[in-house]
């Protein structure tokens, strides 16, 4: 691919706007950045805040850890910790510099002031709104489709601040519709290394560090670490390793872990998912950092243009777009040419398309796994003569034609679904 392919530009625009840094999962983290914002435009600490969420944000912040708050969870403790700490300069950082002294603020604000939850029953299904008043004033953001997003801001009923929450439309730089597994495999074997290597640098060097956090020390199901412990530990083969660090990551990430993270589709364990375990196989076959940091822009760009279709948040659990990336990524490191590439993509879409989403929570590292082992499977099975072909279950001709159909069952078929599962989240059940 050319310097001046219009993809060429589009496909380094995607990997630069997409892979950049987040503290904590990125749903609580959204509301914390809301709610920091609001405080600002207010120009005060609130009394009150209402925190008004589609269901899947309910879905995914309901039981995971929000950092640098002591291990607290939920909705209230996030917007909390956005108005009294967080700095929303820092956008997916706001909450990463919360200091120890500041956490009794955040404790005693919580029991003092009012904060209500809303469910928003609308049509989209990333929208925050997070009203904040004080004496007689009142702010309120709406945050929509991406997790820094603001669409329009309103004080005292009066708009402030009005933005287009589209994507950019076709022609842009950042055009989503150019992405293919061709291309993107012709864009990895000819991008300069030089535009891309601090992105993925930062990539290697971030979420490698949260998966040795997650490996040397006990966070939530301990996924990561029981893998390598039933298959010999570091001993273990390099395919069970890239799982388990991959798994360990996300058990820091989902259980409290203040370790910043470099994310895809704006999350933080598809992040984790699509990089890891292309970092642990080059690490083990002493790949070339050049090769590496190729494969890397593959994974990532195969993960964005499955993403693409699904949307920011579904039913559809978006690890399983990461690992189909990842397994992508790891052919790609054995030297594999498009043609393998594309049958990875397709026996691995095939295996685990029905994995929903519950929500973050201590699970997903174990969903992680899963996924990963699917996208490492579907290129075994292409390496051994095997594949899926059209006709068997929702499998189709052509990589790129099963990419869009396994989209289309994330953002359409599972609708109802997620609307289930929001339901029967949101009802009252004793602890186990």
């Amino acid at each position: 691919m050319q310097k001046e392919d219009r993809r060429y530009a589009a496909y380094l625009s995607i990997l630069r706007n997409e892979l950049v840094p987040a503290m904590g999962c990125t749903e609580p983290i959204a509301v914390a950045y809301a709610s920091a914002k609001a405080r600002d435009v207010l120009g005060c600490i609130p009394d009150t805040i209402v925190i008004g969420c589609s269901g899947s944000i309910i879905k995914n912040v309901k039981s995971v850890v929000v950092p640098n708050t002591g291990g607290m969870k939920g909705l209230e403790s996030a917007a909390a910790a956005g108005v009294v700490a967080g700095k929303a300069e820092k956008m997916l950082e706001v909450i990463a510099d919360v200091q120890p002294s500041q956490l009794p603020l955040i404790q005693d604000y919580l029991k003092r002031a009012e904060i209500r939850v809303e469910h928003l029953m609308v049509d989209r299904v990333f929208e925050i709104q997070i009203t904040v008043a004080h004496g007689g004033d009142s702010v309120t953001i709406c945050v929509e489709d991406t997790h820094t997003g603001i669409t329009w801001i309103r004080k005292n009923g009066q708009l402030v601040f009005e933005h287009s929450a589209n994507r950019p439309e076709e022609g842009d730089d950042d055009d989503r519709s150019l992405l293919n597994v061709a291309d993107i495999c012709d864009f990895a074997n000819s991008v300069e290394i030089g535009e891309i290597q601090d992105i993925l640098s930062r990539q290697i060097d971030f979420n490698m560090a949260i998966a040795e956090e997650g490996i040397r020390h006990p966070y939530g199901a301990n996924i990561g670490k029981t893998l390598l412990l039933f298959h010999g530990n570091e001993e273990a083969p390099v395919e069970i390793r890239a799982r388990a660090l991959a798994a360990a990551a996300s058990d820091a990430r989902m259980n409290g872990c203040s370790l910043p993270v470099i994310i895809n589709s704006g999350s933080g364990n598809q992040g984790i998912t699509v990089s890891v375990p292309v970092i642990v196989y080059a690490r083990d076959m002493q790949a070339p950092e050049e090769r590496l940091y190729r494969a890397l822009a593959l994974s990532n760009l195969i993960a964005i243009q499955q993403k693409s279709y699904i949307g920011t948040l579904s039913a559809f659990c978006g690890a399983v777009c990461a690992g189909v990336g990842a397994g992508a990524g790891i052919a790609y490191l054995q030297g594999e040419d498009y043609v393998t590439i594309a049958h990875t993509v397709t026996n691995a879409l095939a295996i685990l398309p029905g994995m929903i989403c519950d929500g973050a929570k201590p699970s997903c590292a174990a969903k992680i796994s899963q996924a990963v082992e699917a996208g490492i499977f579907g290129y075994q099975m292409y390496k051994n003569g095997q594949q899926f072909y059209a006709g068997d279950g929702i499998v189709v001709k052509g990589v790129d034609a099963n990419v869009e159909m396994v989209g289309r069952l994330g953002r359409q078929g599972m609708k109802e679904t997620n609307n289930e599962i929001v339901d029967m989240m949101l009802e009252e059940h004793p602890a186990n």
